[in-house]
C-alpha cells in the first residue's frame, strides 16, 4: 500500500488532494458525485460574518485555457454556515478546512472566534477580499497589511491558520515571509489572477465587474513557479493550486514543494475532478515506484 498521507500543522491527512475554496460549496452539492471520504479535505467556500450578495450578473466568463469569475464571494454567513454546512460535513470521514473572507480586520477575526468551538480542522484566510478601511486594496497586495492581519487572527483562532496568498503582486515571496513572520502556520497558492474580457459583438465587458478572476489550465505554469519561489523562501507548509485537472498536474505541485494541492475550476466541468486527481497522483506512484508521498515532495531544486 503507498503512503499518501501528509500533515500540516500538525493535523494530518489522509492524501493530499482536497478542493479549492469557492469551487465545492461545501460538499452538498458535489457529495451525489463524489465520495468525500476519499478526499484528504474539503474546504469551504468562503465565510463572512454576515451574507454576502456577491457582484451582479454577468459574473462568469468563459475564455481559453479557462474561466473568469467575479461573483464576489456570496455567501450565507456564518450562522448559516455554522448550522447546515459543518454538520452535513461532520458526517464524513475527511478533515475540513473554512475559508474565511471579510472586508475588515475585525469582520476577519468575528469568524474567527465564531470557529473557535467548531469541527474546522483548519482556518484558510482569503485575503485577497478588499480592505475597505485602505481603499478597497486587497490585504495580501501589501506586506505590512498581511502581516498584521495574519497576526491579529493568530492571536484569536484555535484552529491552525492558513494564510491563502494572492498572485497579484510583484513578489510573491515577499507575501509569503511576511505570512510566515507573523505566525501563519501554512499558506496555499495562487488565487485567481485578474483579468478581463471583452465580448467584441455587443462591445462592452463580458462582466458586469469588469474584471474577474482567471482560473483554470491557463495559469497553472504561473501557480507552479510561484509555489516553487515560496517553498524556497519558508519552511511552512504549502498547499499548491491553479489549474490543476489530473493527477500529473498535482505532482509537478508535490514536486515544487507543496505538501497538498487543491483542486478548483476543474470541478465545474467534472465534478469527479478532485477524486480523478487522486486516482492519478497513485498511479503515478505505482509506475514510478514511490512508496511514500513525501519521495517526491520538494524533490525539484
Amino acid at each position: 500500500m503507498k503512503k499518501t498521507e501528509v500533515s500540516i500543522a500538525g493535523v494530518t491527512f489522509k492524501n493530499p488532494v482536497m478542493t479549492a475554496s469557492g469551487t465545492f460549496g461545501s460538499g452538498m452539492e458535489y457529495s451525489e458525485f463524489v465520495d468525500l471520504n476519499r478526499l484528504g479535505a474539503v474546504v469551504t467556500k468562503g465565510v463572512a460574518s454576515t451574507p454576502w450578495p456577491g457582484n451582479p450578473t454577468p459574473r462568469i466568463a468563459e475564455v481559453y485555457g479557462g474561466m473568469l469569475n467575479a461573483i464576489g464571494l456570496q455567501n450565507p454567513g456564518i450562522d448559516v454556515f455554522l448550522q447546515r454546512d459543518l454538520p452535513f460535513l461532520a458526517q464524513y470521514d475527511t478533515r475540513v478546512i473554512v475559508n474565511v473572507c471579510g472586508k475588515t480586520m475585525e469582520e476577519y477575526v468575528a469568524v474567527v472566534e465564531r470557529l473557535g468551538e467548531s469541527r474546522a480542522d483548519l482556518l484558510e484566510i482569503n485575503v485577497s477580499c478588499p480592505n475597505v478601511k485602505e481603499g478597497a486594496i486587497a490585504f495580501g497586495q501589501n506586506a505590512d497589511a498581511l502581516y498584521a492581519i495574519t497576526a491579529e487572527i493568530k492571536k484569536k483562532a484555535r484552529q491552525p491558520v492558513v494564510m491563502k496568498l494572492s498572485p497579484n503582486v510583484t513578489d510573491i515571496t515577499e507575501m509569503a515571509r511576511a505570512a510566515e513572520a507573523a505566525g501563519a502556520d501554512a499558506i496555499s497558492l495562487i488565487n485567481t489572477l485578474t483579468g478581463m474580457k471583452i465580448d467584441i459583438q455587443r462591445r462592452t465587458f463580458a462582466l458586469a465587474n469588469k474584471t474577474g478572476g482567471l482560473s483554470g489550465p491557463a495559469i497553472r505554469p504561473i501557480a507552479v513557479r510561484m509555489v516553487y519561489q515560496c517553498a524556497q523562501a519558508v519552511k511552512i507548509p504549502i498547499i499548491g493550486m491553479g489549474g490543476i485537472t489530473c493527477g500529473d498536474d498535482a505532482v509537478e505541485f508535490l514536486m515544487a514543494g507543496a505538501t497538498a494541492v487543491g483542486v478548483g475550476a476543474a470541478s465545474f466541468s467534472n465534478p469527479c475532478a478532485a477524486a480523478e486527481v487522486l486516482d492519478g497522483i497513485e498511479d503515478y506512484m505505482e509506475r514510478n515506484n514511490v512508496e511514500d508521498i513525501h519521495e517526491i515532495i520538494g524533490c525539484v531544486h
